[in-house]
């Protein structure tokens, strides 16, 4: 839905839901342009120029800046404002870490629970990022490609572990995209996720995780040495 049609006038009664409507569609725009890098790793944002720019108040803003801050897309300080989160490789490298250990332990959980179910709750999703790439729409397909994955980690009813896989996500996509020597075919990026449905369909946990490790450890190239590099 476009921005526009959140910053329509409302009533009072529902003064408070719109504002969080407003907040999430700027927030979406915000972190569009983040893992972009149309808004460049440390650059500044601030409060009024942005409530100036979406034609609402600082607190609609701020609470779209908090949003970011929860996946560590902004820093905010007290009295020195806000900053966009660097994109450096070490930071990519910990968070892809810590995301091989939650989606490849969490998969064989959510097997257990859902069995074959899970392929056809995640159909969509792939079909979306194979629409995505087609329109040659990397951000789009991002935002599926993340999708893929935690709702496939939702399965696994983990749910105080559920934002940290969402900031992993996130940072792995934005490095990604933001590292063009990491670039790959937008159809293939949406057809990696192939060998984790052809897994899930036959209901092989085995099968799943050695599909996620390699996945995983491939979205860039620090390659499966990643996962022997720890100390």
């Amino acid at each position: 839905m476009a921005l526009e049609n959140f910053l329509k006038p409302t009533t009072p009664a529902s003064g408070r839901a719109v504002a969080s409507r407003r907040s999430f569609a700027i927030y979406t725009r915000l972190q569009r342009e983040i893992v972009l890098g149309m808004l460049a790793p440390r650059s500044t944002l601030l409060e009024l120029e942005l409530a100036n720019r979406f034609e609402v108040s600082q607190g609609t803003v701020r609470e779209a800046l908090l949003s970011l801050q929860e996946e560590g897309l902004v820093h905010r300080q007290a009295h020195r404002g806000t900053t966009v989160a660097d994109c450096r490789a070490e930071d990519a490298e910990e968070l892809i870490r810590l995301r091989h250990d939650i989606e490849c332990r969490g998969v064989r959980r959510a097997i257990a629970r859902n069995g074959a179910a899970l392929a056809d709750a995640l159909r969509g999703h792939l079909e979306a990022m194979q629409k995505a790439a087609e329109a040659d729409d990397e951000y789009l397909l991002s935002v599926h490609d993340r999708a893929f994955h935690s709702d496939l980690f939702a399965h696994a009813d983990l749910p105080p572990v559920q934002p940290v896989l969402a900031r992993a996500l996130v940072h792995a996509h934005r490095y990604k995209i933001l590292h063009p020597d990491q670039s790959r075919d937008l159809r293939e990026t949406a057809d990696r996720h192939l060998a984790i449905m052809a897994a899930l369909e036959a209901e092989d946990a085995d099968k799943a995780v050695e599909a996620l490790s390699h996945h995983i450890t491939t979205i860039v190239d620090f390659g499966p040495s990643i996962l022997r590099d720890r100390t």
